[in-house]
């Protein structure tokens, strides 16, 4: 029997080609044709920034992850999808 948990192929495959803030809210859009979204609020470094700072991010790692070199902080799109 296997008891290892095998990460879905759906989550590893995902990446990020493009990036959006607004003041609310963090929208991912994915090279599958999905687009994730989440409030600022989750996130207080983005949250406390303001918008000129925001705007300064850069895929890493091939879309895999979002940078801002800025504010010191990186996501990750798996991390995003895994959130519950």
């Amino acid at each position: 029997m296997d008891t290892l948990v095998k990460p879905s192929p759906v989550v590893m495959s995902s990446k990020a080609i493009d990036v959006k803030v607004t003041k609310e809210e963090l929208i991912i859009y994915l090279e599958d044709g999905r687009t994730l979204s989440a409030p600022l609020e989750w996130f207080p470094r983005l949250r406390d920034a303001g918008m000129q700072e925001l705007t300064k991010w850069e895929l890493i790692g091939g879309g895999i992850g979002i940078h801002w070199e800025e504010l010191d902080e990186d996501l990750s799109v798996k991390g995003l999808l895994e959130v519950e």
